[in-house]
C-alpha cells in the first residue's frame, strides 16, 4: 500500500514538474528572450521543495513564519514566477508578461515581484542574503527554513565561500542551499563541470552536511529534502545536484550555445510535444504556516541626546558607537555588523550591550552587506560598519540591495586623508562618489558629537539606504543639545552682510574652513561658512541664498574626498542654473603617511591653501582697501 502510494506521489511529481517545464518555455517564447535552460535544469528540484516542504502563506509574503526562497541564480526568473503562479499566487497566463514593462515578473527578481527575498541576478550573492534571513530565524527562534537555488557557475564567485565561512561559523542548520549542477555556463563549461565530488569536498570542508544526488531523480530529492528540514545538527545543509541545462527537451538538453535564448514560436511547439500532455489544472500545495506574524519595523528613537563637554574634542566615529547603544536601548530591531573593525568603529560598545543583535562578520565585507540585506528583507534596521574604504570593494552588494530596497544603515569610518599615518590604503576617499550615485539615497557627513548623535538618529528613522562618514581624529564642539539636523539641511556657522564669497565644507573641513574665515577677517575679508553635514540630498535653499546675499555669486567647496562625485559635484549640480561659478577644493592625487595638518596641506585643502584660494579672488578689492 505504501509503495502504491509513493509511486502515485512521484507521478504526481512528474507531471508538476512537466508543468513548470512547460510555463517557464511558454513565458519566455512570449518575451523573446530569457534563460529557459537554466530553468529547466533546477525544475525538478524547484518541484520537490514547493509541493512536498515549503511552507509560506501566499497572502502575506512577509509573514515571519513563511519559509523563504533565494534564487541566487536570478536568470532563472520564469522559474520562480511559475512556482508562485502554479502555487496560486496569481493565474498562470499572467505568466505571458515576462520581462514585459510595467510587469511584476522582470527579467531577474526585483522587489516589484513580492515574494523575491532580494534583487538577483548580480551572481554569487544568493548565499549571504539566504544566511542574513537563516540568521534573524536562528537568534529569534523562528521554525521557519530558508531555502537558497544556486547556479554553479556563480561557485566562482568568492562571496559564496564568504557566505558558507559565516553560515557554518553561526551554526546554521535551518539553511539549505539547492546547487544546481548543470556543467554548462554562459560562454563555455563551469569551472568543475559535472565533477560534483569538488563541491561535495569543498562544501564539507566549511563545515556544511553535503548530500549527492541525480537532480532529476525525485524520491532522492525528496528524501534530501525531508532530511535537510529536519536538520538540527548545528550545520547548514547543501545538496549537491547534478543536472542538465534544458532538461526535458531534447534538442536543447547538455546542449551548450543555448544560455540566455528563448525558444522560437516553432521551437517551442515541438519542445512541448517532446514534453507530452500536461495537466494544466495541477497546483502546488504549500503548506500554511503554523502562524501569522508580520515583520514590522517600530517607530525609530531619534531623541538622543549627548554629555559633551564644552572645550573638549571627540571623534565622531567614537561618538556613533556611543549613540547607536542609545538607539539600541529603544529600537529591539536594530542590529549591528561588523567587518572585523568594531575597536575602530565603535560598533563594539553594542555588541557589549546587545550581543545577540550584533553580527561579527570578520574579514568579509561582501558577504556582511548581502547578510544585512536579508535582515532588512524582515523588517531589521541593520546597521553596517567598517572603514570607508573597504565599503568600495562591496559596491556591486550595495548596488544590489539598493535593487531590493533594502533599509541599510553604512557607517564609513576613516574617511579622508585627515587619517594621517595609516596611508592611502585605509583612506576612503571615493565613498562619496559611491553612495551618491545610489537614486533616493543619503550621505551624511557630520563635523561634530552633537550632530553625529542627532544624524545617527536620523538615519534609524529614514528608510532606505543611508551612509554616514565618520572621522578618525578628534573635532571640537560646535553645536548644542538644541541643535536639529534634518535629512537635506545644512548649518550657517558664520555669515556677515559683507561677506564676499560662500565656503560649503562638510567633515573635517568645516574646521579648515572656520580657521580660514578667522585669517581672513583680519585681513578685512568676510566669508560665510556654511556645515554642509547632508551631502546627498543637499541644502540647495540655503546655498542659493547665500549666492544671493553674498558679493560674488561664487561658492568654494572643500571637502576631504576625491574631486569627482563628492560634495563640490553636488553642489555644482545643484547650482547649475544660478548662473553662479563653484570652484571645487578636493583630493586630486593619491595621498601619503604624515600627520593630519600635513596630509590636509599637500592635500590642497588646508585652511592656509582656503584663504589662499579666496584671496585669488580678491586682490583688487584688497588692493582697494589698503590704497
Amino acid at each position: 500500500m505504501k509503495r502504491i502510494k509513493l509511486m502515485e506521489q512521484l507521478k504526481d511529481l512528474e507531471q508538476k514538474a512537466r508543468l513548470l517545464r512547460k510555463w517557464c518555455l511558454l513565458s519566455t517564447t512570449e518575451a523573446g528572450s530569457g534563460h529557459p535552460t537554466s530553468c529547466l535544469s533546477a525544475a525538478d528540484l524547484a518541484t520537490v521543495l514547493f509541493d512536498r516542504h515549503f511552507t509560506c502563506d501566499l497572502s502575506n509574503p512577509l509573514n515571519l513564519y513563511n519559509d523563504r526562497l533565494v534564487l541566487s541564480k536570478g536568470h532563472a526568473a520564469p522559474l520562480l514566477y511559475a512556482l508562485y503562479s502554479l502555487a496560486g499566487a496569481y493565474p498562470p497566463e499572467e505568466l505571458k508578461t515576462l520581462r514585459r514593462f510595467g510587469s511584476r515578473f522582470e527579467g531577474h527578481p526585483t522587489p516589484k515581484f513580492p515574494f523575491a527575498e532580494a534583487a538577483t541576478g548580480s551572481l554569487g550573492q544568493g548565499l549571504s542574503v539566504g544566511a542574513g534571513l537563516a540568521l534573524v530565524a536562528k537568534r529569534q527562534g523562528l521554525p521557519f527554513k530558508t531555502f537558497v537555488l544556486t547556479g554553479d557557475g556563480e561557485l566562482a564567485e568568492g562571496q559564496v565561500w564568504e557566505a558558507a565561512n559565516f553560515a557554518a561559523h553561526e551554526g546554521l542548520d535551518n539553511l539549505v542551499a539547492l546547487l544546481d549542477i548543470n556543467r554548462l555556463a554562459q560562454s563555455s563549461d563551469t569551472m568543475f563541470g559535472h565533477q560534483v565530488d569538488q563541491y561535495v569536498r569543498r562544501f564539507s570542508a566549511f563545515g556544511f552536511e553535503v548530500i549527492s544526488l541525480d537532480g532529476h531523480d525525485l524520491r532522492p530529492i525528496d528524501e534530501a529534502l525531508d532530511w535537510a528540514t529536519k536538520n538540527d545538527n548545528g550545520k547548514p545543509t547543501v545538496i549537491v545536484a547534478k543536472t542538465f541545462k534544458g532538461k526535458g527537451v531534447s534538442f536543447i538538453e547538455n546542449k551548450g550555445g543555448w544560455h540566455g535564448k528563448a525558444l522560437s514560436r516553432e521551437e517551442l511547439e515541438k519542445a512541448l510535444a517532446e514534453l507530452g500532455p500536461v495537466d494544466d489544472s495541477l497546483r502546488f500545495h504549500l503548506k500554511p504556516p503554523a502562524a501569522s506574524l508580520l515583520a514590522e519595523c517600530p517607530g525609530c528613537q531619534t531623541d538622543l541626546e549627548g554629555a559633551f563637554e564644552k572645550g573638549k574634542e571627540y571623534a565622531t566615529r567614537e561618538v556613533f558607537g556611543q549613540a547607536l547603544v542609545q538607539l539600541g536601548e529603544k529600537n529591539k530591531d536594530l542590529y549591528t555588523l561588523d567587518a572585523d573593525v568594531k575597536n575602530s568603529t565603535f560598533t563594539e560598545n553594542f555588541k557589549n550591550n546587545f550581543p545577540a543583535r550584533f553580527v561579527e562578520c570578520y574579514i568579509a565585507e561582501q558577504n556582511m552587506v548581502s547578510v544585512a540585506a536579508g535582515l532588512s528583507r524582515l523588517g531589521k534596521v541593520p546597521f553596517v560598519a567598517t572603514f570607508a574604504a573597504f565599503l568600495t570593494r562591496a559596491a556591486d552588494q550595495i548596488r544590489m540591495a539598493r535593487v531590493s530596497e533594502a533599509n541599510i544603515k553604512f557607517i564609513g569610518s576613516h574617511v579622508g586623508v585627515s587619517i594621517g599615518e595609516d596611508g592611502p590604503s585605509q583612506m576612503g576617499l571615493e565613498d562619496i562618489a559611491l553612495f551618491g550615485a545610489l537614486p533616493g539615497s543619503v550621505v551624511l557627513q557630520p563635523a561634530d558629537a552633537a550632530s553625529t548623535v542627532k544624524l545617527v538618529g536620523q538615519m534609524a528613522a529614514h528608510t532606505g539606504i543611508t551612509y554616514m562618514r565618520t572621522l578618525r581624529p578628534k573635532t571640537p564642539l560646535l553645536y548644542g543639545p538644541e541643535d536639529t539636523f534634518p535629512i537635506g539641511g545644512s548649518k550657517v556657522l558664520r555669515q556677515s552682510a559683507g561677506d564676499l564669497l560662500t565656503v560649503a565644507a562638510s567633515g573635517i573641513t568645516v574646521f579648515e574652513a572656520l580657521k580660514a574665515a578667522e585669517a581672513l577677517e583680519k585681513e578685512q575679508i568676510a566669508i560665510r561658512v556654511v556645515d554642509c553635514y547632508s551631502i546627498h540630498p543637499l541644502d540647495e535653499e540655503t546655498l542659493k541664498r547665500c549666492l544671493q546675499e553674498t558679493e560674488k555669486k561664487l561658492l568654494i567647496t572643500v571637502e576631504d574626498h576625491f574631486e569627482h562625485g563628492g560634495l563640490g559635484d553636488f553642489v555644482a549640480s545643484a547650482l547649475a542654473g544660478e548662473g553662479a561659478q563653484v570652484v571645487k577644493m578636493a583630493v586630486k592625487e593619491i595621498s601619503q603617511s604624515g600627520t593630519k595638518d600635513q596630509l590636509l596641506e599637500a592635500a590642497g585643502i588646508s585652511a592656509a591653501r582656503i584663504v589662499a584660494k579666496v584671496k585669488e579672488f580678491t586682490s583688487s578689492r584688497v588692493h582697494e582697501l589698503t590704497s
